[in-house]
């Protein structure tokens, strides 16, 4: 008598199936961060070194800034590095003024944003540059952060499979 491999294979590629879709789900497991630029005591105006707040800290591809201003002086917009450079508004890429001034942006590509604030202003400080990355999960994470990684879908995946993986454990013997 010997058992036949074919349920051996279906248990093996599944759980390979459920190994990738883990892993997979667990590569972008890191939640949004909205940053108010600036910091909770300096906010979007005139004589705050923009450069070291943005220098302390990381911001990843889905992250937000979150610009608080009075909308009476201040606007916000975004500008090449060159217009940074020299705190011009001609030719700005994007106005995220919306009049409250209380605007959000959204970091959507790995690269360096540059913003400023028109009439002047800039020359006052009240320019940033962000430099935005791809977040990498660390290479060994520990189970707890595994866990949390795992979306209903996946764990519902996991189960399903566990479950056709126990009903499966018995051997299919072939009479030679």
């Amino acid at each position: 008598m010997r058992r036949s491999g074919g349920g051996l294979r279906l248990q093996t590629a599944l759980a390979v199936v459920v190994v990738l879709a883990t892993m997979l789900t667990c590569a972008v497991c890191r939640n949004p961060v909205r940053y108010l630029v600036g910091g909770n005591d300096n906010r979007w105006k005139p004589n705050v070194n923009y450069t070291d707040w943005s220098l302390q800290q990381v911001f990843y591809v889905g992250d937000w800034l979150y610009f608080v201003y009075d909308k009476n002086l201040y606007n916000v917009l975004e500008v090449n590095e060159t217009s940074y450079r020299n705190c011009s508004d001609q030719g700005f890429i994007l106005d995220i003024t919306r009049g409250a001034g209380r605007d959000v942006f959204e970091l959507t590509q790995p690269k360096r944003y540059y913003f400023l604030s028109s009439g002047g202003y800039c020359y006052n400080g009240m320019k940033v540059s962000i430099n935005v990355v791809e977040f990498v999960p660390a290479p060994q994470g520990s189970q707890s952060s595994m866990i949390r990684c795992i979306n209903p879908l996946v764990l519902s995946i996991v189960i399903v499979v566990w479950a056709v993986l126990v009903r499966n454990q018995g051997f299919t013997i072939i009479r030679a």
